[in-house]
């Protein structure tokens, strides 16, 4: 008779439940930030639908944000975790000089991953958020509506994903490590909006790597809130609307405009890294 299986030992078991408990600890995460997010997107069809001349909706979503950043930092009920959601909230603050350091990197790089998408438009297709139509709105709804749209994305996406994710992740397998998985994790959920184009994923990868850095080196979420808000402010009100103009040929045959966004690309990731490697010496234990 063959012999039996062997049994999994206590240890493997505890493995097993470590690596569970993080598993479901970070879908949860996940889960949240798509339900804050499309809290949002309900108000806002809503708002526009009945009465989009009042920008009523980014009123309601900024008391709704005040209090999911509240909650995700430790406020109300229960009270057995409010130490533990203030510590994944991961809103530390930040010496200024890190601070601005980390500013300027992420400032910087984001320059360049915008220059990298405008000259990729003129190479291949990038399927990507289709540009609003703000035709018959009233400038103080489409202001509002972007600004909260930058916030919303900004907040929830570093508080569930840079924040909640990447502080468990971290405790298990490491900075750099948790923030490599957090980019790949969520690449599915870029996948699914922006489109699975190798391109676009790529991007999305990249973006999500310097997000996830900024966390990392400053201890704290609060950069790359900026730096995603800039960014989510700069695609919604310039890039995304301005796609239409860029249209894919074989590479030789673009414009001047081309040729000067390959160049501010070059200048702001050169720029950007050492910048990067500037606040990485500022943090031993991931800089080194």
């Amino acid at each position: 008779m063959p012999n039996p299986p062997p049994r999994p030992t206590a240890e493997s078991r505890s493995v097993a439940r470590r690596v569970g408990s993080v598993v479901v600890f970070c879908l949860v995460a996940f889960l949240a930030t798509l339900v804050s997010q499309s809290v949002w997107t309900g108000l806002l069809v809503a708002n526009l639908k009945t009465s989009p001349g009042i920008p009523w909706s980014v009123a309601v979503m900024a008391v709704l944000l005040w209090a999911m950043w509240r909650y995700a930092g430790g406020a109300w009920w229960p009270n057995s975790t409010q130490q533990s959601r203030s510590r994944y909230r991961r809103a530390n603050p930040v010496a200024r000089d890190l601070f601005l350091r980390a500013m300027l990197a992420g400032l910087l790089s984001l320059g360049a991953l915008i220059s990298l998408w405008l000259a990729l438009g003129h190479l291949v297709h990038i399927p990507g958020n289709p540009a609003a139509n703000y035709a018959g709105y009233s400038l103080l709804t489409v202001v509002a509506v972007i600004v909260m749209a930058s916030l919303v994305g900004a907040v929830t996406e570093e508080v569930g994903l840079r924040g909640y994710m990447l502080t468990r992740l971290e405790r298990s397998v490491g900075g750099w490590l948790a923030v490599a998985i957090v980019a790949l994790a969520i690449s599915p959920g870029h996948g699914a909006t922006q489109g699975f184009a190798v391109v676009t994923l790529a991007w999305y990868l990249l973006s999500d790597l310097l997000l996830g850095a900024l966390s990392l080196l400053t201890r704290s979420i609060l950069p790359s809130i900026a730096v995603h808000a800039v960014g989510l402010l700069a695609f919604f009100s310039v890039v995304w609307p301005t796609d239409r103009f860029r249209h894919p040929a074989p590479l030789g045959s673009q414009g001047p405009e081309f040729w000067i966004e390959v160049v501010v690309f070059g200048i702001l990731l050169v720029s950007g890294l050492a910048a990067l490697r500037s606040l990485a010496a500022r943090t031993p234990k991931y800089g080194a």
